[in-house]
């Protein structure tokens, strides 16, 4: 499978009592599929994977492939701290035609790189679904290192990886050593460098509100080449950026700018709680200069 262009991690729509509001999710992905995004991640952290049932998780992945049919390509998340829930989620994804899935390490575990290679393998096992590996050391406490990237190597599936560590040596070391496991930009304020070290791909937790904006600075670097324009629009994103990552209220951020774009979103679940009205007001300026910003550089075309 090529993984080529944006790709957005949804967004799990909450009523006020945290239940899912599956209107909403119906919403917010048909808005994608018709905005123009390469395809949709369900089961990302963004999408709050870490508070849902497995039960939850499973119909909520039957319900983005009932949405989107087709028309764009769908790739579901595993990541579960047990071996066997990444398992029967992978095994759900075969069964209900997802193009892909996504295989990131289990949390708290910190498994040496041959066990963490073994996990992913089983979890490959249980779909032969193309993968796209997820390495967040942040999150999981540690890397995809070479050991580990060599072993699962040995299977055709693993085809992709979205690089989040925000270490810019692995991008170099990815791009060098392996260029046969198509890179994939997971850290959204080094996007720009990962374009110029060949990345065709971008997993953007902010596509779910400013898909146009991002779809542009894919369409200037990776497709056209022009790193000048690049520059200028990578320049208006990156106060966007700086708000979603300060305070560690990334999905918060999310959540309100999709309301910003008229959507439904709700709040997030335990533990995390909504921003406070400064937060949105800040979130909201930000977004109002960014869209007029890259709005100027696209006329100027």
């Amino acid at each position: 499978m090529k993984f080529e262009g944006i790709y957005t991690p949804v967004i799990t729509p909450h009523h006020e009592d945290g239940s899912i509001d599956r209107d909403g999710f119906c919403a917010v992905i048909d808005y994608l599929v018709v905005s123009g995004v390469n395809g949709i991640i369900n089961g990302g952290s963004t999408g709050e994977y870490y508070a849902q049932s497995m039960e939850e998780r499973v119909e909520l992945a039957k319900l983005a492939k009932d949405v989107i049919g087709k028309r764009t390509a769908l790739i579901i998340g595993t990541g579960a701290i047990r071996l066997a829930d990444s398992q029967h989620v992978a095994e759900e994804a075969a069964k209900l035609g997802a193009d892909a899935i996504l295989v990131g390490s289990p949390p708290y575990a910190v498994p040496t790189e041959r066990e963490n290679a073994l996990n992913a393998l089983a979890i490959d096992r249980a779909a032969d679904l193309p993968i796209m590996l997820y390495n967040y050391p942040g999150r999981m406490g540690i890397n995809m290192g070479e050991e580990f990237l060599d072993r699962v190597g040995r299977s055709r599936n693993f085809c992709a990886i979205k690089e989040s560590s925000g270490d810019i040596n692995r991008v170099h070391l990815l791009a060098r050593d392996y260029p046969h496991i198509q890179l994939s930009c997971g850290m959204d304020d080094q996007a720009l460098e990962f374009f110029a070290w060949g990345a065709r791909s971008w997993v953007c937790g902010g596509s779910n509100f400013l898909p146009k904006e991002h779809m542009a600075l894919y369409q200037a670097c990776a497709v056209k080449g022009d790193f000048n324009k690049g520059r200028r629009i990578m320049s208006a994103l990156l106060p966007l950026m700086a708000v979603l990552e300060q305070g560690g209220k990334f999905v918060q951020c999310i959540k309100h700018g999709a309301e910003i774009a008229g959507l439904r979103a709700g709040p997030p679940r335990p533990p995390l709680k909504a921003l406070n009205k400064d937060e949105k007001r800040q979130l909201e300026q930000v977004v109002r200069v960014l869209k007029s910003t890259i709005a100027d550089i696209e006329a100027e075309a």
